[in-house]
């Protein structure tokens, strides 16, 4: 298989060099890959193959599957939405590569102890990385610190970096393989490694070899961890490190690359796109414009020409803490000349806005990319773009009337959205290939290539056979399920029970804590009325919190608190079970989405900007219970308001709720029994052994006014499971409405997305790849 793909992988970038096609770069900090083996053998046409020769060996396939772990390569949407645009990417035959960094350590792995979430290392390369290929002639010098001199030369304003600290950068190429062609395209993980010719020896100074020591593992730690603890001064500079490193290394290889086409500079942007993934790797715009002023020796305006039209952006986030601001004193420490660069930009974009735009002059402060000593990524990344994206219909709304309006009114052509996706391959194919072919059996093959082929299935949705097959499939994801939870966990769960499933990052706005409170609202029902009619119901949950993130830590705790008491429970135990899977990993999501019939899509509306977790469940037949938030307003358009459980403020509500400072939390505590029911057992020591385990998240809620808003909607999401139990009791309304859920679900293909992007925003083609080689 290697062979087959190394080979095609060749032959890919070679076919790209002959034809000069057009290449998009995707900077990302994260790419959730998941394992390997099992998608590429599917996308080569091989996996039936593989199954049978290990069955015929003696061999579990799965079992076999299993023993490749996880690339520790990113954390959670934005990862893994990268993982699937580099698949659709590949499948398309469209010329795209990733550019991101081989970590050596992933997040973290999380196990649970005592209820509490402890981080240990996830040394996911302490095996070899069967997929990776060492690239040291591809090696590029990063530089960090050191002092800037400026001097005029023939008439030219020339600059010199001195003192500077050096950092290599080693290539490491992963292949992307195409589905069903011949296409494998590249992710290059960037790896920061140390040389001695980098280190000043003096050899009257015996104790140089051990700052020598100092000195390399201060380098190594720019690629050891996946999103360094930035909550203290040294990790901010760490992270701040690795977003320059990406940047630059990726930059160089580029630049690098293209100008063994012979091609002038000044038609880069005809032959290259540089995609930038959120805020993180924001400094793109200042490094591009260091390589082309310092090294290629253009002037401002050329540079600048060239980089606005080759960088665009991806906007991921209304959320203020991840719209990235760094200190301007660190900046200018750490990068002296990308400083003197920003600085410039700076000040021709706020010279711009005053003599332009007269009637944004009072908001040139609020504009500026820096300002107030602060250096602003996303007004950075906008005023350096030829594109900025949202990535759903709602978010993108968003953007351009509140949280980036002033920049839509410079720039409203700039300004477009592209409403996520995933790739059904994954997902569907390969994750539940049960149900991929019954859909198969039922309209053909077609849909494999043309996701948006699924609709073909509506007209099957009240055929009774049909919805039969489904059930059954649904059923046989649960048992292995079941089998997997009893396995690990020793809990037996119903296997004819609701599966609801709450699986993604632990944050406040995501709202596990209303979800949990729902679970306490039916345990305290339970505990009033022995007897009370209640169809029985799994909730499960999946997640990891940022290592320093004590609130949703608290949170974790108080899941598995509440989830020892009901299952424990005697009675209570036989109509709930709650269970938190520990270390959430794309493999772990493999598992639970083809068995899961609800998915908890409860973010506060406004904050949620696209979500894809409401996509690959949808795909596998769940139906969602949601906000009006990001991409589940256009999943109910697809599917109607009859096909999805909708609940909750709306985002105008949310904003209006925020400038009027009208809500008062406490109200609502007050006034509604049942929700004062649930949240005195946080403070009355029922969950814990005192009355102060949970105290924070009670005084979050009702001292800090209930940020995301979750007392406000725990009226309404209980009425609306109401609806979720009284509608799983009619099995075949339940099963019509999962079927027109998979039906509708193509639209929100990865393919799709990444054909919206090739062209409107990149402008690039598919390139075909001649035959298999097979040696």
């Amino acid at each position: 298989m290697k062979d087959s793909i190394h080979a095609n992988w060749q032959m890919t970038q070679q076919t790209y060099d002959e034809n000069e096609s057009k290449q998009v770069y995707y900077f990302s900090m994260e790419f959730l890959l998941g394992r390997l083996v099992e998608s590429n053998l599917l996308n080569m046409g091989m996996l039936d193959l593989y199954h049978d020769t290990l069955k015929s060996l003696g061999f579990n396939p799965e079992e076999v599957f299993r023993e490749e772990h996880d690339a520790g390569l990113g954390n959670g949407g934005l990862g893994r939405l990268a993982a699937c645009f580099l698949d659709s990417l590949a499948s398309l035959q469209l010329p795209g590569h990733g550019m991101g960094i081989r970590y050596k350590y992933g997040l973290f792995q999380q196990k649970v102890v005592n209820g509490y979430q402890v981080e240990l290392p996830d040394n996911w390369l302490k095996d070899e990385y069967m997929w990776e290929t060492k690239r040291d002639d591809k090696a590029i010098e990063v530089r960090f610190g050191g002092t800037v001199e400026s001097k005029v030369e023939n008439g030219h304003l020339q600059f010199s970096h001195h003192d500077y600290e050096r950092v290599l950068a080693v290539p490491y190429d992963v292949p992307i393989v195409g589905y069903d062609n011949n296409t494998v395209n590249t992710l290059r993980l960037w790896s920061a490694e140390s040389t001695t010719n980098s280190f000043h020896f003096h050899s009257s100074r015996g104790h140089d070899y051990y700052h020598y020591l100092d000195y390399k593992r201060s380098i190594e730690k720019i690629s050891e961890f996946l999103y360094p603890d930035d909550s203290y001064y040294e990790g901010k500079i760490l992270r701040l490190k690795q977003q320059y490193f990406l940047v630059s290394a990726g930059l160089q290889s580029i630049l690098q690359r293209y100008k063994k086409r012979n091609k002038p500079l000044s038609q880069l942007s005809d032959h290259v796109v540089i995609q930038i993934n959120d805020t993180h790797p924001s400094l793109v715009v200042p490094e591009l414009m260091r390589l082309l002023i310092d090294e290629e020796k253009l002037g401002w305006d050329e540079a600048w020409t060239i980089t606005e039209k080759t960088v665009a952006y991806t906007n991921h986030t209304t959320l203020s803490e991840a719209l990235e601001k760094w200190p301007e004193e660190m900046i200018k420490t750490l990068f002296p000349r990308l400083y003197l660069i920003i600085h410039e930009i700076n000040e021709r974009f706020c010279k711009m806005l005053w003599y332009d735009y007269p009637e944004l002059r009072d908001k040139i402060a609020e504009m500026a990319i820096i300002s107030y000593e602060q250096v602003h990524m996303s007004h950075l990344a906008m005023v350096g773009s030829f594109s900025i994206n949202g990535v759903a219909k709602l978010h993108t709304s968003i953007l351009q009337n509140r949280v980036m309006k002033p920049f839509y009114t410079v720039f409203p052509e700039r300004f477009n959205n592209k409403t996520n996706g995933i790739t059904h391959r994954r997902w569907l194919l390969n994750a539940n290939p049960e149900l991929a072919n019954v859909i198969t059996e039922a309209i053909g093959k077609e849909w494999i290539h043309s996701p948006e082929k699924l609709t073909d299935l509506i007209s099957f949705a009240s055929d009774s056979s049909f919805q039969e097959a489904i059930a059954k499939v649904k059923h046989d994801n649960k048992l292995k399920l079941a089998a997997l939870i009893k396995e690990q966990y020793q809990i037996t769960i119903d296997d004819q029970s609701i599966v609801d499933v709450q699986i993604k990052r632990l944050h406040g706005y995501k709202r596990q804590l209303l979800n949990l409170f729902h679970i306490i609202h039916l345990y305290n029902r339970c505990l009033e009325d022995p007897n009370l009619d209640l169809t029985p119901r799994t909730f499960i949950f999946g997640a990891k919190a940022a290592p320093s993130y004590s609130f949703a830590k608290q949170v974790i705790k108080l899941i598995n608190a509440v989830a020892e008491k009901i299952n424990k429970h005697p009675q209570i135990s036989s109509k709930i079970k709650v269970l938190f899977l520990e270390n959430y990993s794309v493999t772990l999501a493999e598992r639970i989405i083809p068995a899961a019939d609800l998915s908890e899509q409860i973010s506060t509306a406004s904050k949620e900007a696209s979500g894809t977790g409401n996509m690959k469940l949808m795909m596998n037949g769940a139906l969602t219970i949601g906000t009006q938030d990001g991409a589940n307003v256009e999943i109910a358009e697809l599917v109607g308001k009859e096909n999805i459980f909708t609940f909750g403020l709306t985002s105008d509500e949310v904003f209006n709720y925020q400038r009027s400072g009208d809500y008062r939390a406490r109200d609502y505590y007050n006034n509604d029994r049942r929700l004062r029911n649930v949240m005195d057992l946080l403070v009355n020591q029922h969950f814990s052994g005192d009355d102060v385990e949970f105290k924070d998240i009670f005084y979050s809620l009702l001292y800090n006014n209930d940020e995301y808003f979750v007392l406000r909607d725990f009226d309404e999401y209980i009425k609306i499971q109401n609806d979720v139990q009284q509608t799983y009791q009619n099995q075949t309304d339940w099963v019509n409405k999962s079927i027109i859920n998979i039906a509708r679900s193509g639209k929100f293909s990865s393919d799709r997305t990444i054909q919206e992007y090739a062209n409107d925003i990149w402008n690039i083609k598919p390139t075909k790849i001649g035959n298999l080689i097979i040696n």
